[in-house]
């Protein structure tokens, strides 16, 4: 039941964005392991007002994802944003994490990471508070997905550890 309580929220997250402020606010971080590569592909989604007002607080600057001449500017905010806010451990080692890049459409933004390579994952911990240092309700739904078992977590601030078991 509860994983299905996940399932909606998400769902209902991925195909609720309108043009007025919402009134909640949660983003969603998929965390995939990719057993061709043996990388964890991690994917997070975030609502594009909140993810450009938390970078803007975080690095006191005026940063706009509607406009193209800043895009440097948001690729090296996100990629440090990201190594902050996202921590991700397996069999007891913490794992390096490459930002990738993001996209963007008019109401979300989508942040792209991948892991080092790692072998055989067991045991899957991680770290997880986009957005915390803007709100005090953020809900970041975390989805961890090992060999085609999906476990998935609601973090709601201030808690931002999970731990999974494949």
């Amino acid at each position: 039941m509860k994983n299905l309580w996940l399932f909606l929220l998400s769902a209902f997250f991925f195909f609720s964005f309108t043009k007025i402020k919402h009134p909640y606010h949660v983003g969603s971080v998929e965390v995939n392991y990719n057993s061709t590569s043996k990388t964890f592909e991690i994917t997070g989604r975030f609502f594009l007002d909140d993810l450009e007002n938390a970078l803007n607080k975080k690095y006191s600057k005026s940063l706009h994802f509607s406009d193209v001449k800043y895009k440097a500017q948001l690729n090296d905010a996100l990629k440090n944003y990201s190594a902050e806010y996202f921590k991700l451990k397996t069999n007891n080692n913490f794992l390096k994490i490459n930002y990738i890049g993001y996209e963007e459409d008019s109401e979300s933004v989508n942040i792209f990471l991948e892991s080092e390579i790692v072998n055989n994952p067991k045991k899957v911990e991680a770290a997880v508070s986009f957005l915390y240092n803007l709100f005090d309700d953020q809900i970041n739904i975390v989805h961890i997905i090992v060999n085609g078992q999906r476990k998935s977590e609601k973090l709601t601030y201030p808690n931002r550890y999970l731990y999974q078991q494949y």
